[in-house]
């Protein structure tokens, strides 16, 4: 991963600029992400303080007080354009309504990298350093819908979100899930404009285990049928076991995910997750200061993964039910890599 994104970074060098060559501990970094709880972000923390410290950089951490917190993100880009910030790694709670805040910022000179959240489109930001979110989606769709075989033709399927916004996250998981299942997504871009039958409906859990299990329940009572859930993520997918398991169908129905966190790989070996797609958190966030304290000294942006709008930082299946043409990794194979 080290070496193609030198390879990117030389292959993305800009036109001439003059910069002050800037010594690395010269260099302020700020991190904002959408909340300080989600272990998911916590990992970004780490791995952004440790590669920082390697470099002899220093990092500035924000964070917004809920998933969708829009304001805290927009003051602490303001912070850190008054503090004199080199970079700026953000996981954008609401791409839309941060583009003018990162505006300002770029108009400053401060290099604006997006981590796991793509900005629409992706060139509001100078770089993007995330999970293909819709390939995350769509493998535990092509999983779910082998695990099922001649049953998935008659699924029950809730669909449990972020939020309805239409975050380019949110939408690239739900949209790659639907895909692999053999959908018909209408528009790539938007949810919840699909007529299959199998859709029983959309609810949103902000991301949250509380969440979960009020969506679960919801849309329990909309048909007591449903035999497969996906969810936006782990704790999602813990709080939709949970509604399951309280009315006695949670071995009746499929759950699968995205996240990769140790506590969702610890739930595909107890069977509460039948699959979930990894994704490298500490990746992002190491590759971002990388190229921040880069940018710093000699001007390079980084560039994307080719034939993509942004750096690919990884993702791999994990379940414990391996189904045929779905490469996959045990969830012990999983505890060796998985965070939080």
């Amino acid at each position: 991963m080290k070496s193609l994104f030198k390879t990117t970074l030389l292959a993305a060098m800009m036109a001439s600029v003059p910069f002050a060559n800037a010594q690395a501990e010269d260099v302020l970094i700020g991190l904002i992400t959408k909340t300080n709880t989600n272990p998911f972000f916590v990992k970004m923390k780490e791995g952004a303080n440790a590669k920082a410290e390697t470099l002899g950089a220093k990092v500035s951490s924000f964070a917004g007080r809920y998933d969708g917190d829009t304001d805290s993100q927009v003051q602490a880009i303001e912070n850190l354009i008054a503090a004199g910030a080199s970079g700026i790694l953000i996981t954008p709670s609401d791409p839309d309504a941060l583009a003018p805040a990162v505006k300002r910022a770029r108009d400053a000179g401060v290099l604006v990298i997006a981590l796991d959240t793509p900005f629409t489109p992706a060139s509001m930001a100078d770089a993007t350093f995330a999970t293909d979110n819709f390939l995350a989606g769509k493998l535990i769709g092509e999983w779910a819908k082998a695990k099922m075989g001649d049953k998935a033709a008659d699924a029950k399927i809730a669909l449990l979100d972020l939020s309805t916004s239409n975050i380019s996250v949110d939408v690239a998981r739900n949209q790659g899930f639907l895909t692999g299942f053999g959908i018909d997504v209408k528009k790539p871009n938007i949810m919840r404009d699909e007529n299959d039958p199998r859709i029983v409906g959309n609810d949103v859990t902000q991301g949250s285990e509380e969440g979960g299990r009020r969506a679960m329940e919801n849309l329990l009572q909309k048909d007591p049928s449903i035999n497969l859930v996906y969810t936006i993520n782990e704790p999602a997918a813990a709080g939709a076991y949970e509604a399951l398991k309280a009315v006695g169908k949670e071995k009746e129905v499929l759950i699968v995910s995205v996240d990769g966190g140790c506590p969702g790989v610890a739930n595909v070996g107890d069977g509460v997750i039948g699959a979930t797609s990894m994704q490298f958190p500490l990746q992002m966030a190491a590759l971002g200061v990388e190229a921040v304290v880069e940018f710093s000294k000699s001007g390079v942006k980084p560039g994307a993964t080719p034939g993509k709008a942004f750096f690919d930082t990884g993702v791999e299946l994990i379940t414990d039910q391996p189904a045929d043409g779905v490469t996959s990794s045990t969830s012990n194979e999983g505890k060796s890599k998985c965070w939080g």
